[in-house]
C-alpha cells in the first residue's frame, strides 16, 4: 500500500512537471540584438503590431519578448534618428526565434510620425506644416528637473524666469510671449490660463516619448492660445516603456530630483506609472541682496497613462496627473511664520492640480475619435501682504472625423467644445460682498483638407470657426503649401495663417501681483488677432566620407492687431493694460544645423534673428523682455571603447531692453550679453546602469545684484521723498539668478 502511494506520487510530480513545462513551452519567445553599423541601440522599440507586447532594448541593444500569439506576425522596430523596419515572421508556440535587426540612420528624421501639425500621424517629411521633433537623448544632453529648464537649448524657445522672488516663468517662441504658447500632452490642452506658469513642472520625463514645437499660429486646429507656437508632450505607450526605469540626481546646491516609470498589466490593459519628486530647501544669497537667489521648492507630480486593447487595434488611452507643490521666495529670514505678514518678505505658493485626457476611437468602420481633457487648478498664495487666492476649471471636447475623398484630398472635420471656469480674489471676478466668477463657453468647428497635387507637392487648406460667449465670433483660417525633391533631400514648406487670442491678466502675468506697483485696465480687452507668414527650407547633405548634414532655416513673419501688452512706463507705480492703439511685428529668420560625423562626433547648433517691435501712435519702440539675437548648441562625442559619453551644450542671448521705474531707476536700461553654459560626462555600463554629472552655468553667469530695486525696504516703509516712484520691484528680470554648481545621478532600467 505504501508502494503504491509512492508511485502515486511519482505520477502526480511527473504529471505537474509535464505540465508546467509545456506551459513554458506554450509561450512563443523573440529575441535578438538591435544595432546601427555593429553599434548597439538603447531605447529602441520592439513590438508586434496590432497587439500589446512590446519592449525596449536595453544598453547591449538586446530584447527579450515572450507572448501567448502564433501564426503570421508583423514584429516592428523604431528609434528616434532611424528609419522604422517591419520584418514579417512565422511563430510557432513553443519556440524561441533570434531575430537580430539592423537599422538604417535617417538624420533628417523625415520617417518619424508626428501628429502637431495636422492632428493626426504623419511623416515628417509629408507634413505640410514644419515640425520640430525632440527625443529624450536630446534633453538627457542637459538633464533638469522640469521640462520649463529643458527647452533652454532649443533654438528659438526661452524659458523667462518673470519674477526675481517667486522664480515662476513661461515659455517664449521667437520673442511671443508665453500665454502665446500652448501646451499641450498627447495632444490634449493641459497648460493655459492659471496653469501657464506652473504646468512645465513636475511632468516625469522618464515617460516622454517625444516632444514635438510647432512654431507659428495653430489657431485654426487647436483655437486660442494657439498664436506663438505649440509644444506637445508626447509620453510613452504603455506597452513599449520599460518595465522600471528610475533616474535621480542631485546638485551642489542641494537640489534634488527623482524621476521613477512602472509598467504594468491589467488584463487587457496596459498601465504606465510615472512620480516626479524635486525638493530643494537651501537658502542661497550669493549676489547679498538679502534675498534668496533660487527659490526654495517641494513638488510631487504622479502621473498614469492606461491603454486598453480593443478589437482591430482601436484607439483608446486614459491619463491623468497629480501635482502638489510648496515655493518660497524671500527675504533670507523668512520663514511660514511671516506669511501674508508685513513684517519679512515673502512669495509663498501653495499650488495643487489635476488633469485627465485621453483619446477614444469609435467603433466604426469610419476613423472617428473622441478626445476630451479636463484639470482643476487651485493656488493660494502670498505675494508679500498681497492675498492672491484663484481656481480655475476646465474642461474640453473634440470629436474628429479623418477621411479621405478620392485619392488627392485627405479630410479632417471637427468639433470642439471648452469649458473655463475662473474665480479668485481680485476685483477681475467682482468683489466679497458680490463674487462673480467668469465663465467661459467656447464651441467651434474645424476643418482641413490637405490636396495631394502631384507626387511631391502638397497644399493644406484649413479654417476655424469659434465662438467666446463673453467676445462673440472668431474666424480664423490657414493655408499651408509643401514641396519636397524626388530624394526628399529638398523640402520647402510655406504657411500662412490667422490667429486669436483671449488674455486673462491674473492668471498669466505674476507682475500684476508681485512687488508695489498697482493694476489699472485702460478698458474692457479685446481678443488679439494676428497674421503669420512662414517661409521653412530643409537641406541634406551627405558628404564622400558619410558625414550627414542637416540644415533647417526659416523666416517668420506675425502682424498683431489688438495686442494686450503691459505699460510699466506711463506711471512707474502702476501697471497699466489695453490694447494697443497701433500694432506690433514679431520677424526674423531662424536656422538649425545638425552634423553627424561617423567618428562619434555630434552636433545640433542653432541661430536666431528677429525684431519685436511695437508701433503706437506713430512711435516705433523695442518689446520688452526680447531679445534680437539668440544662438544655442549642443556637442556630443562618445568613446565607443569606453562607452562614455561627453556633452557640452549652451545658449548665447543679446542684449533685451528691460522695465524700469523712471529716469532715475539706477539699474541699466539693457541686460548685457550673456550665455550659459553646461558640461556632461555619462558612464554607461553593462546592466542598464548610467552615471551621469558635470557642471551647469560654467561661467557662473547671474544678473546684476541690484535687479531687485530697494531689497532692503519690500514693504516700502521708508520712501525717498525725492524719488517716490523708486519703489520695491522685483520684475526686472530676464535669467536665473543661480549661478555654477556641480551635479551627479544615475539611471537604472529594467526591462
Amino acid at each position: 500500500m505504501r508502494k503504491l502511494n509512492l508511485n502515486k506520487m511519482k505520477n502526480i510530480g511527473a504529471f505537474l512537471l509535464f505540465f508546467a513545462v509545456n506551459s513554458l513551452l506554450a509561450q512563443t519567445v523573440i529575441k535578438g540584438k538591435v544595432s546601427f553599423n555593429g553599434e548597439p541601440l538603447e531605447m529602441a522599440n520592439v513590438y508586434i503590431k496590432g497587439s500589446k507586447y512590446g519592449v525596449t532594448t536595453n544598453a547591449q541593444g538586446r530584447y527579450y519578448l515572450e507572448m501567448p500569439l502564433e501564426g503570421k506576425q508583423r514584429l516592428v522596430v523604431s528609434l528616434m534618428g532611424f528609419k522604422t523596419r517591419t520584418k514579417t515572421l512565422r511563430l510557432t508556440k513553443g519556440a524561441v526565434q533570434e531575430v537580430n535587426i539592423s537599422l538604417q540612420e535617417d538624420h533628417s528624421a523625415l520617417d518619424e510620425v508626428v501628429v502637431s501639425g495636422t492632428m493626426k500621424p504623419v511623416k515628417r517629411l509629408e507634413s505640410p506644416v514644419p515640425v520640430e521633433v525632440y527625443s529624450p537623448v536630446f534633453f538627457k544632453k542637459n538633464p533638469a528637473p522640469s521640462l520649463f529648464e529643458s527647452l533652454q537649448n532649443i533654438n528659438g524657445v526661452r524659458p523667462q524666469v518673470n519674477c526675481n522672488v517667486c522664480n515662476t516663468g513661461d515659455i517664449h517662441i521667437n520673442g511671443l510671449e508665453g500665454p502665446y504658447t500652448f501646451v499641450m500632452i498627447d495632444g490634449m490642452p493641459i497648460v493655459s490660463g492659471l496653469s501657464t506658469v506652473y504646468g512645465l513642472t513636475g511632468i516625469p520625463q522618464s515617460l516622454i516619448e517625444r516632444v514635438e514645437i510647432v512654431k507659428g499660429p495653430a489657431s485654426t486646429l487647436y483655437g486660442s492660445e494657439a498664436v506663438g507656437g505649440i509644444i506637445n508632450i508626447i509620453t510613452k505607450k504603455p506597452a513599449a516603456a520599460p518595465q522600471l526605469s528610475a533616474e535621480t540626481f542631485a546638485s551642489s546646491w542641494g537640489e534634488v530630483n527623482t524621476d521613477l516609470g512602472l509598467k504594468y498589466n491589467l488584463g487587457a490593459v496596459n498601465g504606465l506609472l510615472g512620480i516626479n519628486y524635486f525638493n530643494y530647501q537651501n537658502p542661497i544669497d550669493n549676489n547679498k541682496d538679502g534675498f534668496t537667489d533660487l527659490t526654495l521648492q517641494d513638488r510631487i507630480s504622479i502621473f498614469n497613462k492606461l491603454s486598453f486593447a480593443r478589437k482591430n487595434n482601436r484607439l483608446f488611452t486614459v491619463g491623468a496627473r497629480y501635482v502638489y507643490e510648496d515655493r518660497w521666495g524671500g527675504e533670507m529670514n523668512w520663514a511660514p511664520k511671516f506669511r501674508g505678514g508685513r513684517d519679512v518678505y515673502g512669495e509663498s505658493i501653495y499650488t495643487s492640480r489635476w488633469e485627465t485626457f485621453g483619446t477614444y476611437q469609435l467603433p466604426t468602420d469610419e476613423k472617428i475619435n473622441l478626445q476630451f481633457s479636463a484639470n482643476g487648478h487651485d493656488q493660494n498664495s502670498y505675494y508679500g501682504d498681497t492675498f492672491y487666492k484663484a481656481t480655475q476649471y476646465i474642461g474640453f471636447g473634440q470629436l474628429t472625423w479623418d477621411t479621405q475623398f478620392g485619392k488627392s484630398h485627405d479630410v479632417l472635420l471637427g468639433v470642439a467644445y471648452r469649458y473655463t471656469y475662473y474665480d479668485d480674489n481680485t476685483p477681475a471676478t467682482g468683489t466679497t460682498l458680490n463674487n462673480q466668477p467668469s465663465i467661459t463657453h467656447l464651441p467651434g468647428v474645424f476643418a482641413q483638407d490637405e490636396i495631394t497635387l502631384a507626387p511631391r507637392n502638397k497644399l493644406l487648406v484649413g479654417v476655424r470657426y469659434d465662438h467666446n460667449s463673453l467676445h462673440g465670433n472668431i474666424f480664423s483660417p490657414r493655408l499651408n503649401y509643401k514641396w519636397n525633391s524626388k530624394d526628399s533631400r529638398d523640402v520647402i514648406r510655406i504657411s500662412v495663417g490667422n490667429g486669436f487670442r483671449v488674455a486673462n491678466v491674473f492668471t498669466e502675468d505674476h507682475a500684476a501681483l508681485t512687488g508695489t506697483r498697482t493694476l489699472e485696465f485702460k478698458e474692457e480687452l479685446k481678443p488679439e488677432t494676428s497674421w503669420n507668414t512662414n517661409v521653412n527650407y530643409v537641406k541634406k547633405f551627405v558628404t564622400d566620407n558619410n558625414t550627414i548634414i542637416n540644415i533647417d532655416a526659416s523666416t517668420f513673419y506675425t502682424y498683431f492687431d489688438n495686442k494686450i501688452i503691459p505699460d510699466y512706463e506711463t506711471d512707474t507705480r502702476k501697471i497699466i493694460y489695453g490694447n494697443l492703439e497701433g500694432n506690433s511685428v514679431s520677424k526674423g529668420v531662424s536656422v538649425n544645423v545638425d552634423v553627424n560625423w561617423t567618428n562619434g562626433l555630434s552636433l545640433i547648433a542653432g541661430a536666431t534673428l528677429m525684431d519685436v517691435s511695437v508701433k503706437e501712435n506713430g512711435v516705433k519702440r523695442r518689446q520688452l523682455l526680447t531679445e534680437r539675437f539668440s544662438g544655442t548648441w549642443n556637442l556630443s562625442y562618445k568613446f565607443a571603447d569606453l562607452d562614455v559619453k561627453v556633452d557640452y551644450t549652451g545658449n548665447v542671448y543679446a542684449p533685451m531692453e528691460l522695465p524700469l521705474l523712471g529716469a532715475n531707476d539706477p539699474r541699466a536700461r539693457m541686460s548685457p550679453w550673456y550665455s550659459i553654459q553646461n558640461i556632461q560626462v555619462t558612464k554607461t555600463f553593462a546592466n542598464n546602469l548610467e552615471i551621469f554629472g558635470g557642471v551647469k552655468n560654467l561661467l557662473d553667469f547671474t544678473p546684476a545684484a541690484n535687479s531687485i530695486l530697494r531689497a532692503n525696504d519690500p514693504f516700502d516703509k521708508n520712501l525717498d521723498p525725492a524719488n517716490p516712484n523708486l519703489t520695491f520691484d522685483p520684475a526686472y528680470v530676464y535669467a536665473s539668478n543661480q549661478g555654477i554648481r556641480m551635479f551627479l545621478g544615475l539611471r537604472y532600467k529594467l526591462f
